[in-house]
């Protein structure tokens, strides 16, 4: 009864912590081409990763979900370590919804990756290892945060051009929100509602809409972007923050209208290039793989 209590206790506090930080805390990171849901706790400065898609990394499971059952009922020092130490934390799924997943920091994993005969159990603790810890060290060095992002492009197989212009965009970005942050506009939802606007101002689509349109779901959109929707949702943004920063917007209403003028600019230049060129900007294209490896991954409820 007290260990029951104890995991319930540990996975609210993960809760509380959790909520406050919002899905931008909510990655995914590679394990040798495999796919691992992780959440950053701030509270403790740790992340927690699924150990179902650890399991599948491990084993290569059809099933990791049934794996993990039977290895609890084999080993119950595992499974009473497991109940005590290891929290349900929301995690997005493949199809884009938000799940209860069983989630462990690297220590956990690494007692639950002793009972697992792999060969790829030293290769993973080596990575957790690595892995565990970028958030403290982006924290203290953010140009590591830039290094990692291009070194995960690249392993996607963005091109150099394609890589240049997503990580230009996203220093436009990061500007913006800190000119954001600093004038009493909230992150998170009011931040959502403001990038939305511009996006609908230039694009003529909604984040959601394009989205659809590319068919994907728990994806990062500008990660799906051509080179020319990344540039024209740069100039937008650009825009956006160089009229907030003129007409010393403050706060979500006063914003709104730089928004709308700074996704107007960049609308205004894409009718442009696309009355020259007979091109549509707008893609459908993404850069999903075929099948995936992540599609083997049982998404029931651990």
């Amino acid at each position: 009864m007290k260990k029951t209590m104890s995991r319930k206790a540990g996975s609210a506090r993960l809760g509380r912590s959790q909520a406050s930080g919002g899905k931008e805390n909510i990655k995914i990171a590679l394990f040798e081409d495999k796919k691992i849901r992780r959440v950053y706790d701030k509270k403790s400065e740790k992340w927690y990763f699924s150990v179902v898609d650890i399991i599948f990394a491990l084993t290569e499971s059809s099933n990791p979900t049934d794996y993990l059952k039977k290895l609890r009922k084999r080993d119950s020092e595992l499974a009473r370590y497991i109940g005590t130490n290891c929290p349900q934390l929301e995690m997005i799924t493949e199809t884009g919804k938000s799940r209860k997943t069983l989630a462990g920091n690297p220590e956990h994993l690494f007692r639950i990756i002793q009972s697992v005969p792999s060969k790829k159990a030293e290769p993973i603790k080596l990575w957790l290892a690595k892995v565990g810890y970028e958030r403290i060290e982006e924290i203290n060095d953010p140009e590591k945060a830039f290094i990692r992002g291009r070194d995960y492009w690249q392993k996607m197989g963005r091109s150099q051009k394609w890589i240049q212009q997503r990580m230009m965009g996203q220093e436009i970005r990061n500007k913006l929100t800190d000119y954001w942050k600093n004038n009493e506009v909230k992150e998170k939802d009011e931040y959502a509602i403001l990038t939305n606007i511009i996006h609908q101002e230039w694009s003529d689509l909604s984040i959601k809409d394009h989205k659809s349109l590319k068919k994907i779901k728990a994806e990062n959109l500008r990660d799906h972007m051509t080179d020319a929707e990344l540039i024209f949702t740069a100039l937008a943004e650009l825009s956006t923050r160089q009229i907030a920063e003129t007409v010393k917007a403050k706060g979500l209403e006063e914003n709104k209208i730089p928004a709308k003028k700074g996704g107007r600019i960049a609308k205004n230049a894409r009718l442009e290039l696309e009355q020259k060129t007979g091109k549509k900007v707008v893609s459908n294209g993404n850069y999903l793989k075929p099948a995936d490896d992540f599609d083997k991954l049982n998404e029931s409820n651990q």
